[in-house]
């Protein structure tokens, strides 16, 4: 038990040393900090609305759907694009706006019903989304420069919705190439943005989504979530995002997936600047018939559900919970507590130390090819793409070429891992059962500069668990640090209970706040 504290201790003294060494080089060699601008007086009365509020000024005629649109693509090209470098193709300005301009038309003229109305309740509003997702017509390169010309032929499913739910799409935003990655860096555009801090890390893969959102440049934004590709941009960026339970939106069109698979950890889901937006658009993401099986619009009575926290993994390799982060779990739990007059009661889940091992080997189930996909049809060989890199003449990044390494590697034991899923996955369902929501840390730190990943990354551990789980969770933004990055906490509940995770999230962003302006 002595040697299990002293090693225990070393390991923490470990990580702490080589994350303050690579926050000083880092810092040194990225230089003084600098922020994205923030909205013009003549921006804010558009961008400082949620998307539900703009949608309801538009269909009074408080607001012109063409002067909303116009005011996003305006600052896309001046933030989006030139500050942060988050956009892979538009803003779609021309079209954007025609196509308000129509809506106006109608909204004026009375030619909308009411039934019609109803079924359109982002009717003017611009959003955006992942470049991996298909918006047809426009480019879909997955962040490869061997498909920098390429043309999505239709609309994911996920952009046909919204679109039916009378949003417009105004750009594609920047990923890692084919979205396996934990920053967003490709050879194609390059390095994005954090809105906060310009030397700092996104996140990945809905990367550019989350810079977009954060920083005013989109009404909302659609991502998709395989290993926290939502969440730890939501996190790094402090915007709101939703990974739902498992085949509740369906995934035609994003990563070239059908929609038709059935064991996959992937998902999508919203991304938000407002916890209000969150709910409304994850509606029209599951459709009627599958909102009513979530019962979506049944109303959630925080003051019944039983609440708990996990305060940390366990696993050795991920850096040890600051301060700060610790302080925000500590204000949710007295508040929670205020509301409920229970304890949040100290969870203890099994295998939890051996989360990225597990999030390792569901991967090697995934319906995709990730060898495959990055070569664009074409099995690279790992060894040749890393000779390529050191001299200077590979079409990928270094953390891609990690991923290919990791692909030759020596297996995870399948029946230990498979296993170990089953009874982490039982246990956390007999905790929460049907009334249950668990506060978990989104990350043991905020935001770390760009490159710091390619050191140390399996700090993502936090968020892929609830990937091999396949359970809702979502992001909430939770106020800055003493380095004006945002902290965060993940909200989870168990299979079908979303709804939940939302009303939660709403909750905290009335108590503290939620996105906090760059």
């Amino acid at each position: 038990m002595a040697e299990n504290k002293i090693v225990t201790t070393l390991l923490t003294i470990v990580h702490i040393v080589i994350d303050s060494l690579l926050e000083f080089i880092l810092g040194w060699y990225l230089g003084v900090k600098k922020e994205c601008s923030p909205p013009s007086e003549q921006e804010k009365p558009v961008v400082s609305k949620s998307a539900v509020e703009l949608a309801t000024l538009i269909r009074q005629r408080k607001l012109k759907a063409y002067d909303v649109v116009k005011v996003y693509c305006e600052r896309i090209k001046t933030v989006g694009i030139s500050q942060l470098n988050a956009v892979v193709d538009g803003p779609f300005t021309a079209e954007a706006l025609k196509e308000a301009e129509e809506i106006d038309r109608k909204l004026d003229n009375g030619e909308y019903t009411e039934e019609e109305l109803q079924a359109k309740p982002f009717l003017g509003v611009p959003f955006t989304t992942k470049d991996s997702t298909a918006v047809g017509g426009k480019l879909h390169t997955l962040g490869l420069v061997s498909r920098k010309n390429e043309r999505a032929p239709e609309d994911a499913e996920c952009v046909k919705l919204m679109k039916e739910s009378g949003a417009i799409i105004i750009a594609t935003s920047s990923v890692p190439e084919v979205n396996r990655w934990i920053e967003t860096r490709n050879k194609l555009i390059g390095q994005t943005k954090n809105p906060y801090d310009l030397r700092r890390s996104v996140g990945g893969s809905s990367g550019g989504e989350a810079a977009l959102i954060a920083s005013c440049s989109t009404a909302f934004g659609l991502g998709t979530d395989i290993g926290g590709s939502i969440r730890i941009p939501s996190f790094n960026c402090g915007v709101f995002g939703h990974k739902p339970t498992r085949n509740v939106v369906n995934m035609r069109g994003c990563t070239f997936r059908t929609g038709k698979e059935e064991h996959t950890m992937v998902a999508a889901g919203p991304m938000t600047r407002y916890a209000k937006d969150l709910m409304p658009i994850f509606k029209v993401l599951t459709g009627p018939v599958m909102a009513e099986k979530l019962k979506l619009s049944k109303p959630v009575d925080l003051k019944k559900l039983r609440f708990f926290y996990i305060p940390c993994n366990n696993m050795k390799q991920c850096n040890p919970v600051n301060r700060e982060t610790q302080m925000v779990m500590y204000k949710i739990r007295k508040h929670f507590q205020n509301i409920t007059g229970a304890e949040v009661k100290l969870a203890v889940l099994p295998h939890l130390e051996i989360s990225g091992k597990m999030w390792r080997y569901w991967m090697t189930q995934e319906p995709a090819n990730f060898n495959n996909l990055l070569g664009n049809g074409v099995e690279l060989n790992p060894f040749v793409e890393l000779f390529k890199k050191l001299i200077g003449q590979s079409e990928f990044t270094m953390a891609a070429i990690f991923s290919l390494i990791d692909s030759i590697l020596p297996k995870e034991k399948e029946e230990f891992i498979r296993s170990a899923t089953q009874e982490l996955k039982k246990a956390l369902q007999d905790l929460l059962g049907d009334d249950g929501v668990l506060f978990y840390h989104s990350s043991p730190r905020t935001a770390p500069f760009h490159y710091y990943p390619l050191v140390k990354f399996l700090d993502f551990s936090y968020f892929s668990i609830f990937n091999v789980l396949q359970t809702p969770v979502t992001q909430v933004p939770m106020g800055l640090d003493s380095n004006g990055m945002p902290l965060g906490i993940q909200v989870v509940a168990s299979d079908m209970n979303d709804r939940f995770c939302i009303a939660v999230a709403e909750e905290l962003e009335r108590q503290f706040g939620g996105w906090v302006q760059p």
